[in-house]
């Protein structure tokens, strides 16, 4: 090393005025009541506050508290929970901070070293770096070489190699230039000193984390609400308007017999024009309120919430609740390599030998003379050690590859003693080898490195009995070598030597132990589960810090890259970076592969898929994942990931496993299924309960129902509907659907039918019995008509619980998937008993009277009707060829 004093006290305070510190600047964060006031900002809770204001003024008088309360207990509990729910996203920053801020570093100033914490180092300072240790800054390296961990910024398993003097500018990622350092990295082995070139937002780590506190995207959930919205205050503004008119051409011309004398006197009568105006107004109002799905906001709050908790048991733990639904709609899928599709760890997969016979480590171990100098290599000619963690043996220390061999001897063979390393050459990125000297009950020299530098010296192998013989085989060899770097595989050779090899001129005569097999396996599930996804119509791209014929192999394996793609599928970072947004997009469906990617590119390509307007997905474990998790539409963080990662995706996946995202989409459309249930549901009651409002007074029924009948209602339309709904069980045949568009609307056409349909059927029979006498004689009609107002209570809340039947399938066979949902079932059943209930024991406080058996029947038959008449509809679609679909 030579002397290198530092930066002097007046240097550092000039550095910070320059470049600034080591700190991220963390921008303002919104308060929970902030947060709060602006969820009030949501499409279907701005109708529901205008619905609550006018309730108030207009409908105050006539003691229609039920419904104001009932509304302001929706709209409260919706954003109270969408803020808690949201609450803490910018947490990902503060975790990224906290991390950082227990970070201290050795840096060389003025003469000394000095042990400092992260946030004080400055452009100019000289860090210190040895094994273990987290790279402080981005800068260059001036002394010595290093084995670095870069996974937390590109994703790769494999250090990367830094050395002094090294080109710059060649490489095709910053990360993979030889000489350069970026904060985040760990130090695996090797000492040097790094000169800081870059602090704070200026190093690479931290335009990461500018990114992670970008503003995200709309949910797609949050855009078809503002649709909905839009389309049932239009409904209900046409349907006020229409009651308006209707109710002052009934003052107007019908009371009036259509004669001019009295309409004429009519309207110089200002006192009863004005009063019948307020009364239209007033009625108009209470159908507008009426036709606003108050329940809609809770119910959505319910059923995320609750399939939530179901998802958990599925390894999915979901963080922001929008995250769930919007899993289902998702048209692309950007996942990791590393940790995702494979295991994420390296290990051992086999050894050949110089014969070239493949063995597998189980049937390798058998063979006690060759498995023997395998172990014996794998543990003493290694930078890991072997210790116990819970209970269980295991390796630690050293690099990835020392670290897969001493697993693979712990797993195979008891342990290895009786042997004392005398010396040791450890690995060095220039000369890529190993070298240990060993003695005890066998004196040997163990030499390991690449396939390419060593085999071109071995003269000889060892055979099964552990036997000298001449190696006369390269050529075998050296295709098998060929073969396996299109596998992805990683290749070791693991030698004896007469000497130990200090540099390439000690490479002679060596003997060949084997040629060890190491990579990062594919995951046993992952090709069924991304096999399952691109059923469903996902589009699945791979990203991955590994080159390009790495990433191809591992893709192949895993189903992502097919036969059927193009040569288009594939590309790298560095001819990404060469495309146009527009290019970039026009390639966007073709592509399958991302090679050597960065983070900047996993952020670019969800910007670019959301333009088209896709929902795009994003799996992730790393800090350089953090930024892209955040922006996609949902992002799937790893359980195994960092906590900044997890904090900035909106769905955990605990078991790190790709099928688990498979449910996570599953889940996610029987969601939004549900919600749409509900809205027909709903808006069939409401479409009823609006026509019977406007209707009633026409054919005299002022009052067709009382104001605690009314609350009764509501309790059943927004509170127990939105439960029942909310069970409805994930079924397979939703992934074999392709995914919804983002502009997708809640109701479609096939819902308009059966909510205009059934909804319009309901009021016509609700219609009928109040109006035609040969139903009201079965009923005792007489003054009061109590039996009368009772059996048309039921009949209204019967036809809703039957209608709901009809609501949760698209299928003739309504009793189809029933039994996956008891909760639906006993939530309906509960509400029939209880009105059932109300019937005979509701008394005054309901306005009911006991019905006989024979009244009760004749109301539940009427009311039954529904279903084969919406059958009927279905049947008729059916014929015409649209069999639509929920």
């Amino acid at each position: 090393m030579y002397e290198l004093r530092g930066l002097t006290p007046k240097e550092i305070e000039h550095s910070k005025r320059k470049f600034g510190t080591n700190t991220l600047t963390e921008h303002k964060k919104q308060s929970f009541m902030h947060k709060f006031f602006e969820s009030f900002g949501d499409p279907i809770i701005k109708i529901l506050l205008v619905a609550l204001a006018l309730n108030i003024i207009f409908t105050f008088k006539n003691a229609n508290w039920f419904e104001t309360v009932g509304i302001a207990i929706a709209v409260f509990l919706a954003t109270f929970v969408s803020t808690l729910s949201e609450y803490g996203s910018e947490s990902a920053f503060i975790r990224l901070q906290e991390e950082a801020a227990k970070i201290k570093c050795r840096v060389k100033r003025n003469g000394a070293v000095a042990q400092i914490p992260l946030a004080e180092v400055v452009v100019g300072d000289l860090v210190l770096l040895q094994a273990g240790e987290r790279v402080p800054a981005d800068g260059k390296l001036i002394n010595g070489s290093l084995s670095v961990d870069q996974s937390a910024l590109n994703g790769e398993s494999k250090e990367a190699q830094k050395s002094v003097g090294a080109a710059e500018g060649s490489a095709s990622s910053p990360l993979l230039e030889k000489s350069r350092l970026f904060r985040g990295s760990i130090v695996c082995a090797g000492e040097g000193i790094m000169q800081t070139e870059a602090v704070g937002e200026a190093s690479f780590y931290g335009k990461l984390a500018v990114e992670i506190q970008e503003e995200t995207a709309e949910s797609p959930l949050k855009l078809r609400l503002r649709t909905l919205a839009g389309q049932i205050s239009r409904l209900g503004y046409i349907a006020a308007a229409v009651v308006i008119l209707a109710n002052l051409f009934f003052h107007i011309f019908l009371e009036n017999g259509f004669d001019p004398v009295r309409i004429s006197l009519y309207f110089s009568d200002r006192a009863r024009l004005f009063g019948d105006l307020l009364q239209a107004i007033t009625l108009a109002i209470t159908v507008l309120v009426m036709a606003v799905p108050e329940g809609l906001p809770m119910m959505i709050t319910v059923v995320l919430s609750s399939n939530m908790r179901r998802m958990l048991k599925d390894n999915v733990l979901v963080r922001k609740l929008t995250g769930i639904e919007t899993s289902g709609s998702l048209n692309i899928l950007f996942t990791d390599k590393t940790g995702t599709l494979t295991a994420g760890k390296l290990e051992v997969t086999g050894l050949m030998d110089g014969t070239g016979q493949e063995h597998s480590l189980r049937a390798l171990a058998a063979e006690n003379e060759l498995f023997e100098l395998f172990a014996l290599s794998g543990v003493y000619n290694s930078g890991s050690q072997r210790t116990v963690q819970g209970g269980r043996a295991a390796a630690i220390g050293g690099n990835a590859t020392d670290r897969a061999l001493l697993e693979a001897v712990i797993k195979h063979s008891r342990a290895i003693k009786g042997a004392q390393v005398l010396h040791n050459v450890p690995f060095d990125s220039k000369n890529k080898f190993s070298s240990a000297e060993i003695t005890g009950q066998r004196k040997l020299i163990f030499v390991k490195g690449a396939p390419e530098k060593l085999l071109p010296h071995c003269s000889s192998y060892y055979n099964r009995h552990g036997e000298k013989q001449p190696l006369t085989n390269q050529g075998l060899l050296r295709k098998f070598l060929g073969e396996s770097a299109k596998k992805s595989v990683r290749l070791l050779a693991i030698c004896t030597a007469d000497k130990l090899a200090k540099r390439d001129s000690d490479l002679k005569n060596l003997t060949l132990i084997g040629i060890a097999a190491i990579r990062d396996s594919v995951r046993q599930e992952a090709k069924s589960a991304v096999a399952q996804i691109t059923r469903a119509g996902v589009q699945v791209v791979m990203i991955t810090g590994d080159n390009r014929e790495t990433a191809v192999a591992v893709a192949t394996e895993t189903g992502v890259l097919t036969p059927r793609d193009t040569p288009d599928a594939v590309c790298t970072s560095r001819e990404l970076a060469a495309m146009t947004d527009a290019e970039a997009a026009a390639r966007m469906k073709k592509l399958r592969v991302v090679a050597r990617a960065l983070p900047s590119d996993k952020s670019r390509l969800v910007m670019l898929a959301q333009k088209a307007g896709l929902v795009a997905g994003m799996t992730g474990d790393g800090i350089n994942d953090a930024p892209a998790l955040k922006r996609a539409d949902v992002g799937f963080a790893m359980g195994n990931g960092t906590e900044v990662a997890k904090e900035a995706g909106d769905i955990v996946i605990l078991d790190n496993n790709l099928s688990s995202i498979a449910r996570a989409i599953l889940y996610g459309r029987t969601i939004f299924k549900s919600i749409r249930k509900f809205v027909i549901f709903q808006l069939t009651v409401n479409l009823c309960a609006v026509g019977v409002s406007v209707i009633g007074p026409f054919i005299g029924a002022e009052e067709p129902v009382t104001v605690m009948q009314m609350l009764w209602i509501n309790i059943i339309m927004d509170t127990l509907a939105g439960l029942a709904f909310s069970g409805e069980a994930p079924l397979p045949e939703y992934m074999k659907e392709p995914p919804k568009r983002k502009d997708e609307k809640i109701i479609n056409r096939y819902m308009y039918s059966q909510i205009g349909f059934t909804g319009l059927c309901s009021l016509l029979l609700c219609v009928c019995f109040l109006k035609l006498p040969a139903l009201s004689v079965h009923f005792r009609y007489g003054a009061d008509g109590n039996y009368f107002w009772t059996a048309f209570f039921a009949l209204f809340i019967f036809i809703g619980i039957f209608n709901s039947f009809n609501a949760r399938t698209y299928r003739i066979n309504i009793f189809s998937r029933l039994f996956s949902n008891w909760f639906f079932l006993l939530i309906m059943l509960a509400v029939g008993l209880v009105q059932i209930l109300l019937i005979y024991f509701g008394g005054s406080l309901f306005r009911t009277a006991g019905l006989t058996f024979e009244e009760l029947k004749l109301v539940l038959l009427m009311a039954l009707s529904v279903i084969p008449i919406d059958i009927i509809r279905k049947v008729i679609l059916r014929a015409c060829g649209r069999k639509g679909n929920i």
